[in-house]
Order: structure tokens, then sequence, then C-alpha cells
């Protein structure tokens, strides 16, 4: 909540360093635009259906209570929308270039207009999550959509060498490993989304103490963190045995090993930062990278259930 409009940042395309550089009576402007924008969205939620999320918008009090500027909070979010901008120019670059594989492979022209279409979506979603103050379902969506968008990417860029290397993906008959790295890929979705619900609620807990001791902030969570951690046991379980079985198979430099070798890498950072969360009173670069490395591993999860998952779709397209 740095930047209480969008896109740009407290109306400017550079946001301000100081309060000073604001008009006094900024809180109340930007909440009467997000109460207007709010109200656009509730009604198009009533158009889908989904009447009880519009009228849980509309009696949210939450979403009235302004936000005093805070430069650390406010750059953390414009560093955040520039980041999001790259990755845009970025995929329109791959929209353009993809066009090279028009007449032999039309997958990666589709796979590569669909990535802009979803993280064009992203973008007004996050505009939401600005306007509706946070609001958790929505954060969970915008989570989510996030990795639709890395696992868009990872299937183009697999796809791809799949059309260059097909030699490389060697194992057809591993029935239980690709079951066990599909399981490991949902509990590790589930425990992205627990962990957003655990943000959330830190999130209520911190500004109903003011902010103030932050050591208490986990304790008065709730059940929800210990589902959290307790289901990073089960992703735990789940990849040491995946990393036997593809031992057992690959040596030296394939490239399921590699991949394999790195998931335990990604693991042991979010055992470690998961523990310096809980017993550290949460401090924020850790909180980075817990959510950073749990978006690594989902890629590489799902980049190895790619390669162990062997088709012919390739071969029989062309």
């Amino acid at each position: 909540m740095g930047c209480p409009d969008w896109p740009k940042c407290f109306d400017q395309y550079i946001p301000p360093t100081s309060a000073e550089q604001l008009p006094g009576d900024y809180k109340e402007k930007y909440v009467a635009e997000r109460v207007v924008k709010n109200e656009r969205f509730a009604k198009t939620l009533d158009k889908l259906g989904k009447g009880h999320l519009a009228d849980s918008i509309r009696h949210d009090e939450s979403i009235l209570q302004p936000e005093t500027f805070n430069v650390a909070k406010t750059w953390t979010e414009y560093l955040n929308r520039l980041m999001g901008a790259t990755t845009g120019f970025l995929l329109v670059g791959l929209v353009v270039y993809s066009f090279t594989y028009r007449k032999t492979a039309k997958r990666i022209v589709v796979l590569s207009w669909l990535n802009l279409i979803v993280v064009a979506f992203q973008a007004w979603l996050g505009s939401i999550v600005v306007s509706t103050n946070l609001v958790p379902w929505i954060v969970t969506v915008h989570m989510l959509l996030a990795l639709v968008i890395l696992a868009i990417l990872v299937y183009t860029y697999n796809y791809a060498q799949q059309m260059h290397k097909a030699a490389t993906i060697v194992m057809a008959k591993v029935l239980w490993l690709k079951i066990l790295i599909f399981l490991a890929i949902v509990v590790s979705v589930l425990q992205i989304v627990l962990g957003t619900e655990v943000r959330e609620a830190v999130d209520a807990v911190s500004k109903a103490l003011m902010y103030t001791d932050r050591e208490s902030w986990l304790i008065k969570v709730g059940k929800i963190f210990s589902y959290h951690r307790d289901s990073a046991i089960i992703v735990l379980i789940l990849n040491i045995f995946i990393y036997k079985i593809v031992k057992d198979r690959f040596n030296g430099k394939a490239t399921a090993l590699m991949v394999a070798n790195s998931i335990a890498v990604v693991l042991i950072i979010q055992i470690v930062t998961g523990l310096i969360l809980s017993n550290f009173a949460l401090p924020p670069y850790a909180q980075a990278l817990h959510i950073l490395f749990s978006t690594l591993l989902f890629s590489l999860q799902y980049y190895l259930y790619l390669l162990v998952y062997k088709t012919d779709t390739y071969n029989q397209e062309h």
C-alpha cells in the first residue's frame, strides 16, 4: 500500500520522497478515489454472479482507512511496478520473436500471446489489490496468477527445448515419479496460498497492535500458521523421495538431476528463512527471501515435471 493509486504513485510517475511533497488532503483524496474504483469493481462482480464478494468489498471498512505516507513502502511498491512493467516489455518482445516460429511451432506463438494477456490482467488485478486495501482473497488470487505466469513461461521454454533437443527427454516410464512431482507441486501451491494467508493475518495483527510488539505477531495469528508450517513438512518429505528417485536414474550433467539439485538448495533456503521468520520476529528481508524462493521452488518443480513427463506431442505435430 505504498502507493494509494495506480498506475501512477501519488499521481506522479516518479513518487515523492517526503510527505511535504503531497497536498494536505492527500489521504481523503485517495480514499475517495478508492471508493469510486471499488464500486465499479463490485458492479463487475455482481454481473459475474459474485454478489457476496461484491458486498464484502462494499462493506469492508478497512478500505476507508487512509494510508499515511511511508517513503520505504512507497519506493518498494514503485520498484515492484517497475519490475512488472519490465516483465511486460520482455513479454511483448517474446510475442514479437515468437512469430519466427509461426510455421514450425505455432504453440510457442499461442503461449507467448497467452502470457502477455495474463500479465496484462495481472497488472489490472494489482490495481484492484491497491484500491481494495489488500482484501485477502484478492491478494491470494494475485499471488496464484503470478504462479500461472511462471508456469506458462517454464512450459514455453521447455517446449522450445524439446524442439531443438528432443533427445534430452529420456524418462518414459516413471509413473510414480510423475505422481510424486505432481503432488509436490499441488502441496507447494497450497503452501504458498497458506503463506499468503499467514501474511494477511500478520498484517491484521500488526495494524491492531499499531506495529508494536512484533515478537507476538505470529503467536496471535492463530492456526493458519500451524497449517502453513505442517504443510512445509509434507513438501520436504515429497521432495526427498523425488530427489532419491531422480538421483538413482540420472548422473553426470543430466538436466533433470541439475534441476533436482537446485530444488534441494532452494528447499534448504526455504527452511532456513522459515526458521528465521518464526524465531526472530519476522524480519522483512527473510519475508522477501521466503516468498521469492517459494516461487522459485514451484518453477523448478514444474520444470522437473515437464522433463520427466515424456511426450511425443512435438513429434506428432511435425
